[in-house]
């Protein structure tokens, strides 16, 4: 922390509703689903796109306020490739939502920490410890688990293991938004400025998916889009941002620690609102892939 830096309460409260707001987003997922009375790919890029959309259109006033960063034009570049592999992560993730179980999905997605330190270790010659490849291994024990026993979880969905598999490119693709994003802000973007570019791009990204697979952006109850909203202000302009935000202050480490408390919370959320039970390989499986993850950060640090 440094001498400007707020108070350290402060960063770690912005942590945890952060943490919350992630949280609520595979609900927000099925609720809009619900409300719809439709599932499957073409409606998932409907509710991908629209999010961010949505949180693109909210952050137009933050472009009076722009930051230039004229000495560092490579920011930029970083800025708008997080922003593009921003929008695949989202059409992917809640694509796996209607073919599986939101312990299952949010508890791969979350493996981030995994694939940023093997894609750090190619892309900025970083070198893994030995604990650091433990982690993954044991990582990656839990996700088989998770994919053999996603079977017997109630109210899973229709495909598991293509379910299992999105989350999974989802987490990939989430990974590289992370390590683009913090290049982008390390050459000199304020957290404003790059989310307001990153979010933007992803919105005009992934716009035309739901056209091109013949979805329309309108002809819904107010509830589809009032959940909607709701999505693109707790869990993209909150939650997301908290993230980077907290990136300024606290240990990269500390914040990707953070993340593994959101399948915690969206599974709890799904059993009290979908009544949805994981089968015990699955549980057993996130539980494993959790602290393999764990100890894969710790092993980093």
């Amino acid at each position: 922390m440094t001498k400007n830096s707020p108070p350290t309460w402060q960063v770690v409260l912005v942590l945890v509703v952060g943490v919350l707001a992630i949280a609520t987003s595979a609900i927000f997922v099925r609720l809009t689903s619900e409300a719809a009375n439709q599932s499957g790919v073409a409606f998932s890029l409907f509710i991908a796109a629209s999010r961010l959309l949505c949180a693109a259109l909210l952050l137009i006033p933050a472009w009076r306020s722009f930051k230039p960063v004229p000495t560092q034009p490579a920011a930029y570049y970083y800025a708008a490739m997080a922003g593009f592999c921003l929008a695949l992560h989202f059409a992917a993730w809640v694509t796996s939502l209607s073919f599986t179980s939101i312990a299952a999905s949010t508890s791969l997605v979350t493996t981030n920490p995994v694939w940023v330190a093997l894609i750090s270790r190619f892309w900025f010659k970083e070198k893994l410890s030995r604990l650091t490849i433990i982690g993954i291994a044991i990582a990656l024990l839990g996700g088989i688990g998770i994919a053999l026993g996603d079977t017997d979880t109630i109210n899973s969905g229709s495909n598991p293991l293509l379910g299992d598999g999105l989350a999974l490119i989802g987490s990939w693709l989430v990974s590289a938004y992370l390590l683009l994003g913090r290049e982008a802000q390390r050459k000199g973007l304020n957290t404003s400025s790059y989310i307001t570019i990153a979010y933007s791009v992803a919105a005009l990204v992934i716009m035309p998916f739901p056209l091109l697979f013949g979805i329309s952006y309108t002809g819904y109850s107010s509830i589809v889009y009032g959940y909607i909203f709701l999505m693109a202000i707790v869990s993209q302009l909150i939650g997301h941002t908290s993230f980077n935000w907290s990136l300024r202050w606290l240990s990269p480490t500390l914040v990707t620690l953070a993340i593994l408390f959101e399948p915690i919370g969206a599974s709890i959320l799904g059993f009290v609102i979908f009544g949805e039970i994981p089968g015990i390989l699955v549980l057993v499986g996130a539980v494993v892939l959790l602290f393999g993850v764990a100890v894969a950060i710790v092993g980093n640090t």
